[in-house]
């Protein structure tokens, strides 16, 4: 890395963790060229360049100052709601001022673009960054497999209404599963069938039965941080997953929306295992914004032409100006920068989580999961515990959650009475009590049923 970039990030964490404030004087040019040992035009670079991503101003024969943020964020009304039941991302974490100068960067470089309609496919030069950016999370593909949707939902959409070359019809999913996906089923009257999926995964054998005799289409599975659950696949299991579809022409749609938050650097997805029969799904709302409407399918080549025939019924091209913004953030290294950040913000709140459940957790018949890092996880409650009275008790206590009741096929009937815990817009300093509450609430609720 060079000097001036050392010497920016050092001014940004500074930033980023209050010791500098917003509309405060920074050192001179001189003062910073003696502290880092470099000279006065290193320093003027790496000023310049913290300028134009709008983190500091400069004022001619005053010096330069640090842009006082003017976003405003949701009340915290004094942090009086604890909400374990958000699955958005916190906007606190997240690089406006950043995004915001690669959104003006793309103006720039791809002015004539913004006057024509682009491909299906995505912006080309997006589609190489990504084909490299994604050999992180051990997907090695080529650009031509590679396809830009206006996010994840809309690639699910596609998937499930576009014939597959299996010429099968039923759509798998563990229960339970992504509420959105249950109801664009039911939306577009597609079959469905589902097979249990609990902390210690789902049974193989069942698996095997159903790709062998149930008409499956695609097996959609979230096999990292699930989503309601927390839990991740074990390595035998992904690998096994991605075997099975290969040997019964199933396709898998691998969901890795938390991806970036993966801290095992040896987990490898389903699609390490099986491309052929994969599909990987990747979001980039949970490390930018949700708002940015930009997701990745890594397809067979098999669906490759089906797929951009409805994705270019569908929508033209997705946003020009998002994928042109997102290239520039992760060629320039702020996309890695902000994704540590995020990603240890949040594996502080899931490990401040875990110990709160520990704690407060002294009953026989609630299991809690243990999960390492993601972004939730899950109580597992006695049937006789009526949840609903349980969920207005803790509201009025300032405590939010949600029944996942919505996570289950209509008629599944292996149904658990569950609650999903996320940390994603809990303060750090509000886990345990909430979680003291939480536990508080169960013992009242039954002493009154």
């Amino acid at each position: 890395m060079k000097e001036y970039a050392k010497i920016m990030n050092d001014i940004e964490r500074r930033i980023d963790d209050g010791e500098i404030r917003g509309g405060q004087r920074l050192p001179s040019i001189r003062q910073l060229a003696e502290h880092y040992s470099c000279s006065k035009s290193t320093i003027i670079r790496a000023y310049s360049e913290l300028e134009k991503r709008h983190l500091v101003y400069s004022i001619p024969q005053s010096g330069y100052y640090v842009v006082l943020k003017k976003v405003e964020l949701e009340p915290s009304a004094g942090h009086s709601v604890i909400d374990f039941s958000s699955a958005a991302p916190d906007p606190n974490l997240f690089p406006y001022l950043d995004f915001q100068h690669c959104l003006n960067k793309a103006i720039d470089m791809y002015r004539s673009h913004l006057f024509t309609y682009g491909t299906p496919q995505g912006l080309p030069s997006l589609l190489n960054v990504l084909s490299k950016h994604l050999t992180n999370h051990q997907v090695f593909t080529s650009p031509e497999h590679i396809m830009i949707t206006s996010g994840v939902q809309q690639a699910l959409a596609i998937l499930t209404t576009m014939p597959f070359p299996n010429g099968k019809r039923t759509v798998l999913l563990e229960q339970p599963s992504y509420h959105l996906m249950i109801q664009l089923l039911g939306c577009y009257g597609i079959p469905a069938k589902g097979i249990t999926r609990s902390e210690s995964g789902i049974d193989l054998n069942e698996l095997e039965h159903l790709f062998r005799t149930g008409n499956i289409k695609m097996f959609y599975t979230i096999p990292r941080f699930h989503n309601p659950l927390g839990t991740s696949y074990s390595e035998k299991t992904k690998k096994a997953i991605g075997e099975l579809a290969k040997r019964y022409d199933v396709y898998v749609v691998e969901d890795d929306y938390l991806a970036d938050m993966e801290t095992d650097t040896k987990s490898d997805p389903i699609f390490a295992y099986g491309s052929s029969h994969v599909i990987y799904l990747k979001s980039y709302a949970k490390i930018l914004f949700p708002g940015l409407r930009l997701g990745v399918a890594v397809l067979p080549p098999a669906l490759l032409d089906t797929f951009s025939m409805h994705k270019r019924l569908s929508d033209i091209d997705s946003s020009m100006l998002s994928q042109a913004a997102l290239e520039i953030y992760i060629q320039s290294g702020m996309f890695e920068r902000r994704k540590q950040k995020i990603k240890t913000t949040y594996y502080n709140r899931m490990q401040k989580l875990n110990h709160a459940l520990d704690t407060f957790n002294d009953t026989d018949d609630i299991h809690h999961a243990q999960i390492s890092s993601g972004v939730h996880t899950h109580i597992v409650l006695p049937e006789q515990l009526y949840v609903p009275s349980l969920i207005n008790r803790l509201s009025k206590k300032g405590v939010i959650l949600k029944e996942i009741e919505h996570s289950y096929l209509p008629l599944f009937d292996q149904q658990q009475s569950m609650l999903k815990l996320s940390i994603t817009k809990v303060v750090e300093d509000q886990i345990e009590e909430g979680i003291r509450t939480l536990f508080a609430e169960i013992k009242k609720t039954r002493r009154l049923s």
